[in-house]
């Protein structure tokens, strides 16, 4: 009878729960892995967190701590007390975790605190711009790690400019690995349930590659008055010409309080403005707009998986794979003409390529951690 390998996997944010989704569906092929689910809390609106779970039929979490709404270094402390005393009851063999967030963080420090090895899915992506609070959750967990599964071959190599593999406890060494990206993963697996389940184009009138779909979520955009008005602005004037979708993340919003009402008013009769939307919904809006422009990382992905061009509303990209095949088009707010990049990105086609992998990464990082035992 093999050993059964213990797997506590955190995860705390929209991306991480798709992503999860995949790789806790290999998990549940096999009953050689026990997984024990920690949701942070950190979306905890009904719409980014309880939808999503049930969208991509996650298993059901095991712990809920609740703890979001406050500034990084408050939850970011909150999560590490909470998974530690979880950490220290289920102990696992492993601690897996997703991407970027507070969360990643916070489930890589509790663990490493513990001895216990961390598994860092996407793992080497870098913007090099440390005022984001993405890159240094992401430095710090990858230097926690034990396992860095790597999306592309430029993580690796971002990696290797930063001396990893580095030498552990034990004369063990971090092991990196190319496993694919799991989002592409869940675009293959989850497109095809969208066709069938959404209806949010015929719900919002829309017409196939006849409107334009944008979400602004980052610090950097949204904390900046100047640069949220810019983009909102710009897609304002886009929206004279072809309609704009825009899910409103709760942060975003918020900021509407501190923002000229006259300003609001003006953007909200341009701008087709909705809630968070689940998942399936997002698929649709995203494998049908004529152009995506966002400040998210994961959200350029899916736009380049669905063969659309985006307009990335940041000076710089994880993922600059996607601008080197003319998919991806970097426009810093303040700086640049927002609605002639987003209108000229309607003509653009990028390059054939896939620097993401076979659609196969879930399956790499299973086989992997089994390997551990």
């Amino acid at each position: 009878m093999p050993k059964k390998l213990n797997v506590a996997t955190v995860l705390g944010a929209r991306p991480q729960f798709i992503k999860a989704a995949m790789i806790s569906r290999a998990f549940s092929n096999r009953s050689i892995i026990s997984e024990t689910i920690i949701h942070t809390g950190q979306h905890f609106d009904e719409n980014m967190s309880h939808v999503f779970f049930e969208e991509l039929q996650l298993p059901k979490q095991n712990y809920n701590l609740g703890i979001g709404g406050g500034s990084h270094g408050q939850n970011t402390g909150r999560m590490i007390e909470n998974i530690e005393i979880i950490l220290v009851k289920e102990k696992p063999d492993i601690v897996l975790v997703y991407g970027d967030t507070d969360s990643t963080l916070a489930g890589a420090l509790a663990a490493a605190k513990l001895h216990i090895p961390v598994a860092h899915v996407e793992s080497g992506l870098r913007s090099f711009n440390r005022r984001m609070p993405e890159e240094i959750n992401r430095i710090l967990t990858d230097q926690l790690s034990t396992i860095l599964f790597c999306p592309t071959e430029i993580a690796i190599q971002n990696l290797n400019n930063e001396g990893f593999p580095n030498k552990l406890k034990n004369n063990y060494r971090q092991i990196i690995i190319n496993a694919g990206d799991v989002m592409y993963d869940a675009t293959l697996y989850y497109k095809g349930i969208a066709e069938k389940k959404s209806n949010i184009l015929k719900r919002l009138n829309l017409k196939k590659k006849k409107y334009v779909l944008s979400t602004i979520h980052r610090e950097e955009n949204t904390d900046d008055i100047g640069n949220l008005t810019a983009i909102l602005d710009g897609l304002a004037e886009v929206a004279k010409i072809i309609p704009v979708v825009m899910p409103l993340h709760p942060r975003t919003k918020k900021k509407f309080d501190f923002i000229e009402p006259e300003f609001v008013l003006r953007w909200s009769s341009l701008i087709i403005f909705q809630p968070p939307l689940g998942y399936l919904d997002m698929v649709m809006l995203e494998k049908n707009a004529g152009v995506i422009a966002t400040d998210s990382g994961g959200i350029q992905k899916e736009a380049f998986f669905h063969k659309v061009p985006c307009v990335t509303l940041r000076g710089e990209t994880e993922w600059m794979e996607l601008v080197k095949l003319g998919w991806n088009h970097l426009v810093k707010p303040g700086e640049m003409d927002i609605s002639k990049s987003i209108l000229d990105a309607l003509q653009h086609i990028g390059q054939e390529g896939n620097p993401y992998g076979n659609g196969n990464a879930a399956e790499v990082i299973h086989q992997t951690l089994i390997e551990m035992i």
